[in-house]
């Protein structure tokens, strides 16, 4: 008997594109919630570095009297000697280009990548001249995104000023 059709072996190009798009669409699917993930971590170590940071000013707050002004904290060697307890890696943002711990400082005003610490006298004036007048200040993170709503995340002085 002779056989009139022969077998072929392999995949059709109508087959392998099928596979193909498949792939993309589930890379594309890992890519995305991999992105959130990221995101949503970097938003939990903002609050936990501002909060970490709040509970280092209240300490001096506490011992002080006053709250160290935004030259002072951003002085490596002030925060040695007057905040030795305070880990640099809470003042960089984790989205941060350089997270150079010899250059963490903060920043005066909220903006992306960065966490902003304004301090003011009991008036809400500058106290930067002098500094053991400051008696109020504001820390903020701003997210990547939104979470819960807000945009940024902010804590303000504890103390009675």
């Amino acid at each position: 008997m002779i056989k009139l059709y022969k077998k072929q072996n392999g995949f059709t190009v109508i087959e392998l594109l099928i596979v193909i798009v498949v792939i993309g669409i589930l890379a594309a699917i890992v890519i995305s919630t991999w992105s959130g993930i990221q995101v949503k971590q970097r938003n939990s170590k903002r609050e936990t570095d501002v909060q970490g940071l709040q509970t280092q000013l209240e300490a001096f707050y506490s011992q002080n009297g006053f709250y160290p002004s935004l030259k002072d904290i951003n002085s490596l060697s002030w925060r040695d000697k007057n905040m030795p307890n305070l880990n640099p890696k809470d003042m960089i943002d984790p989205s941060a280009a350089d997270q150079n711990v010899a250059d963490a400082t903060l920043a005066p005003a909220p903006a992306a990548k960065v966490i902003a610490y304004q301090v003011t006298d009991s008036n809400g004036n500058s106290c930067e001249s002098k500094d053991t007048n400051c008696a109020k200040y504001t820390l903020t993170a701003t997210f990547e995104g939104t979470v819960n709503g807000q945009k940024t995340y902010v804590k303000k002085n504890l103390g009675s000023g």
